[in-house]
């Protein structure tokens, strides 16, 4: 019994055997081609073509028939149906008034018949793309059949509402059209586009107010959403999508415009169920939609609902409790975790959820911002006595009266982050999620407390002792805990808690001190306990700058100066230096070292008005920096430090002191010195010279320089240079960098202090353009030999280096 193949697979064994054909038809021509070249022109004896592999003919045998670029036919086809529609709209706006009413409507029945009956016939001579730009054009056709059927027929209605009649029905004849002709794929969505405005139109046609409008956008809507969920084809759902969205989020954003400005509750009615049906339809339309679709509409239901639910009784109420409505119907919308809905919209209604909380903590945040930063800005200044309640410390930051809901507000915020951490581990199975959550729970909490301080007016006392005992909850968390987000969110409200209290000690006295030494303390110990190794170091110089603020204000408290203060500071950094050397983790003792030298920069700070006291200050550093330097692993640093600083405290001292002769002084000083880095040396020379001879020659070469650049007279600066160079000239013949480098530059400069007039002169002696030529020819010079002075460069560089 013979087999019949099914008609599709027997027109593909059909190509397949033409397009084999065609293959070899190609072959033999090609031959053909290179036999007749070779009978004509036997002299040139071309090269035979190469014949097709087996592997490419059989690719090609196989390869189906190619009809011509799709992109060039679909150019011509498009220029084409655009022609045809503006010759139709020039004969019917400008030739129309040369025929009489018998043959307009003639012409454009046939023109209109034509062509809605063309693509038909052209779908069955197997020619779809033309097809569907004649059915385009029918379709602009019918369009314009009526407007001028407005202008026969109906001249005297009214635009509008003939517009609403005609555009619904456009839709039912496009829809009837394109379900007739299944396989043209441009009526449909041609509908659906068409479908967006006839209850617009009617909604203006009978001037309905915003409210109809707005419900007039929703309808349609819903249409386009049921549409896009049993519609025929993706075009015509991804159309309908599109309008969906368009038409959707104009009728929400009219409902919540009303809604928010209704004047009662019986005014926000209208908008909460326009709003509600919105809801309706957002997830509606989210339920069969796919993925971040779905997900986007859920977020839009969830968001509608909380304006259609919230918006009634916030209507009789104040923005700031109305705020407190809004986020309540906010957090209502997490028992959609316990419906059975699409995975893609429960998360979407969650975000709607997230989305209503952040607001409304975003609302809060300048509460307590104020109740933290508020008293930096107070004018009364520091010390000015204690004030009678919190917000004469913080000051008129914000309106008190509009901000009474906002302790409740975190306080709900702080309640549903902490339910979402307990209860529904199921629905979030992550544990980051759940560390997220309880982090948000510490933050938001802390911000509670701090806001309802502020809005009941708490008494000072009560204040400051109550953010107290917030840092002190916040780093006992910290040092519990691992290393997570929880444990780094306390850490932060710690330190940020703790300059909030430590701004509003700063109204009275003994508020400060007992403020200072208590976070000194509590930062020390919960250091000692802390488990993480960060979080340690991190408690550690917190304990190190409040050590800084305990001593600041020691010094305020004894009427001391702030020169007199500097070395009172030190202690901080000497406290560093000892608990440096006991500690043996180094991942906490150096950021606690840091810490300590930057109380020494601010005791430099504080010491920098006062000659003398910046010189006591300087040569204490170099103290503490030289016991530093008796640690193995600090030497390399701290020992360079230290010689550093006692030769700049020589110096202040000198300068403070009024010393025209500085070598008197210096000079000993740098002879033992120098003497000490010689024996130093000669005993292990892995030392470099900075080390061993940097601070002896500095010691006195510099002061000395500064000193010869303001000497009238020519001794010292000759003395002076004659020193510079024999120190250069000993450093290049022993290759030691620190002579060669400091004789060098003092000789240099000594050299240039006493050129400088000459050269003043010169350049005053020569024209104007003198000083641009010769640098131009400079610039010319180098760059002739730029690659050889890179050379002699790297050479400078690589012997510098060799030097210690």
């Amino acid at each position: 019994m013979r087999h019949v193949p099914p008609p599709a697979e027997e027109l593909a064994l059909l190509d397949h055997e033409l397009a084999r054909l065609d293959a070899r038809r190609l072959q033999l021509l090609s031959r053909r081609a290179w036999l007749l070249s070779v009978l004509r022109a036997p002299a040139a004896a071309p090269q035979p073509p190469r014949a097709p592999s087996p592997r490419s003919y059989a690719r090609t045998a196989q390869a189906p028939v190619r009809t011509p670029a799709r992109g060039t036919q679909n150019v011509l086809l498009v220029l084409g149906g655009l022609l045809l529609a503006v010759a139709a709209i020039a004969f019917t706006l400008f030739s129309w008034g040369e025929m009489g009413i018998a043959g307009r409507s003639a012409v454009l029945a046939v023109v209109t018949a034509g062509a809605l009956v063309a693509p038909a016939l052209l779908l069955g001579r197997g020619l779809p793309s033309t097809a569907e730009a004649v059915a385009v054009l029918a379709l602009l056709l019918t369009v314009l059949d009526a407007i001028a059927l407005h202008a026969v027929a109906a001249p005297g209605t009214d635009g509008i509402a003939f517009s609403a009649v005609a555009s619904a029905v456009l839709v039912a004849v496009w829809t009837l059209y394109g379900s007739l002709l299944g396989r043209l794929r441009t009526p449909l969505p041609f509908a659906v586009v068409a479908g967006q405005f006839p209850l617009v139109f009617t909604a203006w046609a009978v001037e309905a107010s915003a409210t109809g409008f707005a419900w007039a956008l929703l309808v349609t809507a819903a249409a386009d959403v049921a549409v896009a969920s049993w519609g025929r084809g993706p075009a015509v759902r991804v159309t309908a999508y599109t309008g969906a969205v368009l038409t959707g989020l104009i009728s929400l954003a009219l409902g919540l415009v009303l809604s928010v400005s209704a004047d009662g509750v019986s005014g926000a009615v209208g908008p909460g169920a326009l709003l509600t049906a919105g809801a309706v339809v957002a997830v509606a339309g989210a339920w069969r939609a796919p993925g971040v679709t779905a997900v986007l509409g859920g977020v839009v239901g969830g968001l509608a609902a909380v304006a259609a639910v919230g918006g009634v009784p916030a209507a009789a109420l104040p923005w700031h409790w109305a705020v407190l409505v809004y986020l309540l119907c906010g957090a209502a919308l997490s028992a959609v975790l316990r419906l059975r809905v699409p995975r893609p919209v429960m998360w979407g209604v969650l975000g709607a959820s997230a989305s209503v909380v952040a607001g409304a903590v975003l609302w809060a945040a300048p509460v307590v911002a104020a109740a933290l930063l508020g008293p930096a800005s107070v004018p009364a200044g520091v010390w000015s006595g204690a004030p009678g309640g919190f917000r004469d410390a913080v000051g008129p930051a914000v309106p008190w009266s509009g901000s009474v809901s906002a302790p409740v507000v975190l306080a709900v915020a702080a309640g549903l982050a902490a339910a979402l951490h307990l209860r529904w581990p199921r629905v979030l199975p992550e544990k980051g999620w759940r560390v997220a959550a309880a982090a948000g729970t510490a933050v938001l909490g802390w911000g509670a407390v701090l806001a309802l301080l502020a809005v009941t007016d708490a008494p000072y006392a009560v204040a400051v002792g109550v953010e107290l005992v917030l840092v002190a909850v916040l780093t006992a968390l910290a040092a519990r805990r691992a290393a997570d987000a929880l444990a780094v969110t306390c850490v932060v409200c710690a330190l940020v808690g703790a300059l909030g209290a430590g701004l509003l000690a700063l109204a009275a006295e003994p508020a400060t001190h007992a403020v200072s030494v208590a976070l000194v303390l509590l930062f020390a110990a919960s250091a000692a306990v802390a488990r993480v190794p960060a979080v340690r170091s991190v408690l550690a110089c917190a304990s190190v700058l409040c050590g800084v603020a305990v001593t600041c204000a020691v010094g305020a408290s004894l009427g001391w100066s702030a020169p007199h203060t500097a070395p009172l500071v030190l202690l901080v950094t000497a406290a560093t230096v000892l608990l440096g050397a006991r500690l043996k983790e180094p991942e906490v003792a150096l950021p606690a070292e840091l810490a300590g030298a930057f109380a020494a920069v601010v005791a430099l700070g504080l010491s920098v008005t006062d000659g003398p006291f910046l010189a006591l200050v300087l040569g204490l550093c170099g103290v503490l920096a030289s016991a530093t330097a008796l640690r193995p692993e600090r030497r390399s640093v701290a020992g360079g430090l230290a010689a550093a600083l006692f030769v700049a405290a020589a110096w202040v001292r000198l300068a403070a002191s009024g010393v025209t002769d500085p070598e008197a002084y210096t000079l000993p000083v740098s002879v033992a010195a120098f003497a000490v880095g010689h024996v130093r040396r000669r005993r292990n020379p892995a030392p470099s010279s900075w080390v061993s001879y940097g601070p002896a020659l500095a010691m006195t070469m510099v002061p000395s320089l500064v000193v010869a650049w303001g000497d009238p007279h020519w001794l010292r600066p000759l003395l002076l240079g004659v020193a510079a160079l024999a120190v250069t000239l000993a450093g290049a013949r022993l290759r030691l960098q620190a002579p060669l480098v400091l004789g060098g530059s003092v000789l240099a400069l000594d050299g240039l202090h006493e050129l400088a007039p000459h050269v003043v002169q010169v350049f005053d002696a020569l024209p104007r353009w003198a000083p641009p030529a010769l640098a131009g020819l400079l610039l010319l010079a180098v760059g002739a030999t730029y690659e050889q002075r890179l050379r002699d460069a790297r050479r400078v560089r690589e012997s510098f280096g060799r030097m210690r």
